[in-house]
């Protein structure tokens, strides 16, 4: 496995916790034994990051994880865990967290679906941008946002990949706009990637639901 530098940009002890947590609830405790070990992080076994939002995980060891889920369980494999683990992210950190704080109340739940979605969105971009080293923002077009992210740490290191890679990214946009509008799923694709030569990580969101 490649082991990626330090970055010197880090994501919160918080996420990094989460992420390892998602992963031992799929795989089993020997699974994420195995994911970690891969990944040169031995040190995290029964010894996961503190459950505070502190910036100090760093991002090379975000990007080896799921460099280690691609390699251990194969790219399809390692693409379906990246998105459930995503999708658990967000049910467990952010749906309750600061600027996403009040979505469930009524005053939000009766706006129409896309300026839900809009408010999602930037909410989503700032904690990231603000607890974290990434960079995140949106853009809104006439059929779709796009929120693209400088400094990623899911794909930190790898710029030689054949195809975008930053599924976690996408499973995470994913549940958030389901609980945001109330159920509904909408398509996403990653369409640049800092792991394929790009200068940033850039997600189109369509703006019509899928059903």
């Amino acid at each position: 496995m490649k082991i990626i530098p330090e970055s010197g940009y880090y994501n919160s002890n918080k996420f990094a916790r989460i992420l390892i947590e998602s992963i031992m609830e799929i795989t089993g405790k020997n699974g994420i034994n195995a994911v970690l070990n891969y990944s040169n992080l031995s040190s995290l076994v029964d010894n996961f990051p503190p459950d505070n939002l502190d910036r100090a995980f760093d991002f090379a060891h975000f990007s080896m994880i799921f460099q280690a889920l691609e390699e251990i369980y194969g790219k399809r494999g390692g693409r379906g865990l990246a998105l459930r683990v995503g999708r658990t992210t967000f049910d467990d950190v952010l749906k309750d967290y600061g600027a996403l704080a009040g979505v469930s109340d009524l005053a939000f739940r009766v706006l129409p679906i896309q300026m839900k979605i809009s408010i999602g969105l930037q909410a989503m971009a700032k904690i990231f941008s603000e607890k974290s080293d990434q960079i995140s923002t949106v853009e809104e077009l006439d059929d779709s946002y796009v929120y693209t992210i400088e400094q990623c740490p899911i794909c930190w290191g790898r710029e030689e990949e054949d195809h975008p890679i930053c599924f976690y990214m996408v499973g995470l946009l994913q549940e958030g706009l389901n609980w945001i509008s109330g159920g509904k799923d909408f398509r996403i694709n990653e369409t640049k990637c800092i792991a394929i030569g790009d200068d940033i990580c850039e997600f189109t969101i369509y703006k019509q639901p899928i059903k």
